[in-house]
């Protein structure tokens, strides 16, 4: 399997420590920061070596984390807590060590004539002058030490609240590689640009099933090629919901279960492929997760990039666009704008069906892809998230070609006509009172119309966020995240839609609607039902 084994790569920084997401130096400073501010409730022995050892702890591992990995903003009220306590917990040393060295001195200077009466008086005056300062009343100081602690507290707090996420490592019995491709439809116009020889534009990232890759080989950077790229995306995420960019700081910082370039899996077979669309404002590396575990179970998952709508899209080129899409606040007016936004989507998924298709079987004269031959264009699912799962919707309707489709808690935006001829897997997040009261209708109207078996899934605990990777690096709020968990979030929705891929595409054996069924509340429409 690819890089199972943790802390494979040099300067790993998104290993956890007891499931407090601090990388191994970041535990250590926080330690020395706090045995700083506990030596001074020691007794008075144990309070130097205690302040020393916390200190070689405490500097060498912030000052390491500056030069390579840099200090995330989750430990700088730890980092300040270890300032604050340092000074304080070194100056008694200090005291106590100046008159014992001059003590020293004075001894050595009068050991000839030293005899036993003078000695004794020495010993008297030198436990006089290496008495250990006095330290500040307790009721004095116990109010600092406990603002440090507490300061130093918000470290772990904030680093679990928003860590650097880890990403589950894949079931399947392949390894995974990524590469990403960059693709401009000759035959389309951009919309978004009032230039009529501005042609659409699309970038495209690739999972596939890969051979293992050397022990210590580096893992692919979450949200883009380069860490340039991860954190111009990650800065752009931010702003679209608001949110101050350093909040998540840790997201460009993580390395996925991937590896860029990696070689295609031995054996020759043909794999089916997954298209997937983003969520409005989010981008192709929204669903990584998710992508790498269909993947190491033998398919090929391409997600993309819509620009101009996704939040930020680098080009090859090195510009950068990001997005213009925005809600108006007029709700008749938006439902327009998702209707237009929805089918520019569809036409880029159209698109990149045909391009992969020609990837498998390149036109003479055309060099081969490392997917060439491997590709199985014959078995093709289109996924989507949100305003992606209603683009997913309405390219299948548009394109029969694809022969499979997967709704994770998108609003079917647009025309509902033609109907579905495709299988449908939608998954929903669980219904509030504050839930649009026009989704379900206008969804469960989508799946009953259509002529193939379609399953609508609502998953208790699930929020709208669950169904991408959301949950591996925000807050465990259950409004936002739900509250499955990190780690059982993406395994629910890879576990789900891995079962409706492996029944509709390779049609393997099975029980698929119990399979579901123990996920959540299940509905089934029968083709018969739309009649």
């Amino acid at each position: 399997m690819c890089q199972r084994t943790p802390g494979a790569e040099h300067g790993r920084v998104n290993e956890t420590v007891a499931g407090l997401y601090l990388s191994p130096l970041e535990v250590l400073a926080l330690l020395g920061a706090t045995a700083l501010v506990m030596a001074r409730w020691l007794p008075t022995a144990a309070r130097p070596p205690v302040t020393l050892a916390a200190g070689a702890l405490l500097v060498p591992a912030a000052s390491v984390l500056g030069v390579t990995s840099g200090i995330r903003w989750q430990m700088v009220p730890v980092l300040a807590g270890g300032a604050v306590a340092l000074p304080f917990a070194l100056s008694p040393l200090l005291r106590s060590t100046g008159p014992l060295l001059l003590s020293r001195q004075r001894h050595n200077s009068h050991i000839s004539h030293t005899r036993h009466t003078r000695h004794s008086r020495h010993t008297s005056h030198c436990g006089h002058t290496a008495r250990p300062a006095r330290r500040a009343r307790w009721w004095l100081a116990l109010p600092g030490s406990a603002a440090c602690l507490g300061l130093i507290a918000t470290g772990p707090v904030a680093a679990w609240a928003f860590p650097v996420p880890v990403f589950p490592e894949p079931s399947g019995d392949y390894a995974v590689g990524t590469r990403v491709v960059q693709w401009t439809d000759p035959s389309r116009p951009e919309t978004f640009t009032p230039d009529p020889h501005d042609l659409r534009t699309v970038v495209v990232q690739l999972w596939y099933p890969a051979r293992d890759s050397p022990a210590g080989a580096q893992r692919a950077q979450y949200l883009g090629r380069t860490e340039h790229e991860a954190r111009t995306v990650s800065r752009a995420l931010a702003r679209g919901v608001g949110l101050p960019d350093f909040l998540i700081d840790g997201v460009p910082r993580a390395r996925t279960r991937s590896v860029f370039d990696a070689p295609v899996a031995g054996g020759g077979g043909r794999f089916p492929v997954v298209l997937f669309s983003p969520g409005s404002g989010g981008v192709r590396t929204q669903n990584t997760a998710w992508a790498e575990e269909l993947a190491s179970h033998g398919y090929v998952v391409a997600a993309l990039d819509h620009p101009y709508d996704s939040a930020a899209v680098v080009l090859a080129d090195g510009r950068t666009i990001e997005a213009v899409t925005a809600s108006s606040g007029d709700r008749d007016e938006d439902t327009e704008l998702a209707a237009r936004w929805t089918a520019v989507r569809a036409a880029d998924l159209g698109f990149v069906r045909t391009r992969l298709e020609r990837m498998d079987r390149p036109d003479r004269g055309e060099s081969a892809d490392p997917l060439t031959g491997r590709l199985d264009t014959g078995r093709v699912a289109v996924a989507g998230h949100s305003l992606g799962g209603a683009a997913a919707l309405q390219a299948a309707r548009q394109d029969r070609r694809f022969d499979a489709v997967i709704d994770l808690d998108g609003y079917p935006h647009g025309p509902d006509s033609p109907v579905l001829a495709q299988p449908t897997l939608a998954l929903t997040q669980a219904i509030t009172p504050g839930t649009d009261p026009r989704y379900l209708p206008r969804l469960t109207e989508a799946l009953r119309r259509g002529t193939a078996t379609s399953y609508r899934l609502t998953v208790p605990g699930a929020a709208h966020l669950t169904f991408m990777d959301g949950p591996l690096y925000l807050p465990p709020v259950p409004s936002v995240v739900g509250s499955l968990g990190r780690t059982r979030s993406p395994r629910v929705v890879a576990a789900t839609t891995l079962a409706f891929l492996d029944a509709t595409l390779r049609r393997e054996p099975g029980d698929l609607v119990g399979t579901l069924s123990a996920y959540g509340e299940l509905s089934v429409y029968a083709p018969d039902d739309g009649r």
